[in-house]
Formats: structure tokens, C-alpha cells, sequence
């Protein structure tokens, strides 16, 4: 004897793709970068869109040592540090008119801007 499998064919509703436009933002000073996220916040709410954020990513700390006498003094250095701090905002199912506006938005010089759609 042989068995026979039969298939039953799922009738599952297919679910629409969630589209997300993730939006990463790099500045050395904190007031600024609060300021143009509070700017790409603005104009996403202007057009109605949901909101996740903004989202404090760990600031990331470059330390360079450097010695303060180019020939006697060798043990005498000093250090400097840059901070880069981040945020993360999160848009769902954005518009294209949203998608526009943000792309016009005029930000601060020294603000970095990475959007990925999801």
C-alpha cells in the first residue's frame, strides 16, 4: 500500500508589507542634533506619519593621544577626544510627499544623514 499525501491549499490573507524609513543622525554637538531631529520630527508629523523615536544610539568616543614635545620631553602628551553622538527615528509607511519634504529639509552644516527604507 501506498499512502497517498494530499495538500490542502491555505487560504491565509496575504498581510501588506510594512515600508520603514529608518533615518540615522551623526552630529558632534548634541543641541544640534536634537535641533534637526526636532526639525525631520516636525515635518513628519506635518504629514500625519507614525513616529518611532527618536531613539539615543551610544555616542562614540575617538581618543587620540599625542606627545607635547617633538624631543626631550617624551613622557609629556596629551590627549584629545572627538564625540559623535547619534539618534535613530523611525518612520512608518511614509508618503512620498513626506519622503520629498525631508529630502528638501535644510539642516545645520556638520549634521550627517544616512535613510534606509526597510
Amino acid at each position: 500500500m501506498t499512502a497517498v499525501a494530499t495538500k490542502k491549499a491555505s487560504k491565509t490573507p496575504k498581510v501588506a508589507e510594512v515600508q520603514k524609513l529608518r533615518i540615522r543622525v551623526r552630529a558632534y554637538e548634541s543641541k544640534v542634533l536634537d535641533a534637526s531631529v526636532k526639525q525631520i520630527i516636525d515635518t513628519a508629523r506635518r504629514f500625519e506619519a507614525t513616529i518611532l523615536g527618536p531613539i539615543p544610539l551610544p555616542t562614540e568616543i575617538k581618543k587620540y593621544t599625542v606627545n607635547r614635545a617633538s624631543f626631550v620631553y617624551k613622557d609629556a602628551r596629551e590627549q584629545f577626544e572627538m564625540r559623535v553622538h547619534k539618534r535613530l527615528v523611525d518612520i512608518i509607511n511614509p508618503q512620498p510627499k513626506l519622503i520629498e519634504a525631508l529630502t528638501n529639509l535644510s539642516l545645520p552644516s556638520g549634521v550627517d544623514i544616512d535613510v534606509k527604507m526597510a
